[in-house]
């Protein structure tokens, strides 16, 4: 169920990157918003929290990297446990999301511009997290 007036946060938490993308107050659109270099793990809690407070978000939504028969490996595995300690520490509910391909077709989308390999590599991890977002809300429309 969405509440409306106030965002969800998405991330693409990859192992020396997390990317975040944020929706709009009612919660139908997804656009990238930063991408951080991961620390330890309370310091990437911190983080989410500050943008929890900064951005009014009343839902985090992480990307789970399922394998393609749709089970779950180590990685996704270890953002279950994050998205579990994530929820304690941050007092909003966290939702996984199957993010299969979401940098793929992150990378398809800097492709159909043209953009180089080194001018995007700062964007992919904020552009996949948008992807999974706005799976997740148009999923949350449609439900």
């Amino acid at each position: 169920m969405i509440i409306c007036g106030v965002r969800a946060l998405a991330l693409d938490i990859g192992e020396k990157r997390i990317g975040f993308a944020i929706s709009d107050s009612q919660q139908s659109i997804a656009q990238p918003l930063k991408l951080y270099k991961r620390g330890s793990l309370a310091q990437d809690i911190d983080e989410v929290k500050k943008l929890v407070q900064e951005h009014d978000v009343s839902r985090i939504v992480c990307g789970l990297p399922k394998n393609l028969d749709g089970s779950l490996g180590k990685k996704a595995e270890a953002i279950v446990e994050f998205a579990r300690k994530l929820e304690e520490k941050a007092s909003v509910p966290v939702d996984l999301w199957d993010e299969r391909f979401s940098t793929d077709e992150a990378h398809r989308i800097f492709d159909m511009h043209a953009y180089k390999q080194k001018k995007r590599k700062p964007f992919i991890d904020m552009m996949a997290a948008q992807i999974i977002l706005q799976g997740f809300l148009d999923a949350q429309k449609k439900g």
